[in-house]
């Protein structure tokens, strides 16, 4: 499995990515917005972008398909329930299901509420794991859950599927949100040796060539995998002083969410 990441360089700061089976030259196009990017990339590599994954249905993420369908004419896949959401959908996809791209690709779909309703995220089954996760899991933080999600939705997400990958998992999210996450992370928990010794690695980096993390990784400066930090439930209680010295897991993750949707 080849994986190409795609900086489109726009004011939401989106990932773009072709995958693409190294014998047949086919490719998977994820969240293709920025299409001439991506066209241009499957070309200069000689690879045919056979088919198209939208991990949900918002317009950052679904804007390039047309395009791409028409250079190409690739089919589209996303959430079996995203169908009136995203315009000439080809396949819906379950949990569980798997994409094959050319003869050695498998990518398996998971179901992954939260930030919409109907998000999925895509696990490689390849020696190295990796996980395209949309805006569901981004480098250092959680997707909001403006547009049609539910924080609580979001949290079962991360802990009954996400947080239970294999900590080699290099994680590929679908925005370049880590120098901001990192910052949310040290105002959450200033003692984050992790977050402390990553931010000034990533402050002002190439977002094309930025840094991959793992879940490992994530785990250790990702506030919404770090439910159980004293530090965090700590600094948690000032924000909140209502919340129980030791708050459960849920209301810890959705009250996260809440701060960072302002900060």
């Amino acid at each position: 499995m080849i994986v190409e990441r795609i900086w489109t360089g726009n004011a939401y700061r989106n990932y773009n990515y072709l995958i693409a089976c190294p014998e047949s030259g086919e490719a998977l196009a994820i969240d293709p917005l920025d299409h001439e990017k991506c066209l241009n990339a499957a070309r200069v590599k000689g690879w045919q972008i056979t088919q198209i994954l939208n991990t949900h249905e918002h317009h950052d993420h679904t804007g390039g398909n047309a395009a791409v369908v028409a250079a190409t004419g690739a089919k589209v896949i996303a959430h079996h329930k995203a169908g009136s959401h995203i315009a000439g959908m080809d396949r819906g996809v379950k949990a569980g299901d798997v994409i094959k791209v050319g003869k050695t690709v498998e990518l398996e779909c998971m179901d992954t509420p939260g930030h919409t309703m109907c998000h999925i995220c895509l696990r490689s089954h390849t020696e190295q794991p990796a996980l395209f996760s949309g805006d569901t899991l981004f480098n250092a933080g959680a997707g909001n859950c403006h547009n049609g999600g539910n924080a609580e939705d979001l949290y079962a997400t991360f802990v009954e599927q996400l947080a239970k990958l294999p900590d080699g998992t290099r994680v590929y999210p679908g925005h370049d949100y880590i120098e901001n996450n990192l910052r949310f992370t040290l105002a959450r928990e200033p003692d984050n040796a992790a977050a402390k010794a990553l931010l000034p690695a990533v402050a002002g980096q190439d977002p094309a060539t930025g840094r991959v993390t793992t879940l490992a990784e994530e785990k250790e400066f990702n506030t919404f995998l770090r439910l159980q930090s004293p530090g965090v439930i700590a600094a948690l209680r000032e924000a909140f002083p209502e919340l129980p010295e030791n708050p459960d897991p849920k209301t810890v993750f959705v009250k996260l969410r809440e701060l960072r949707n302002s900060w």
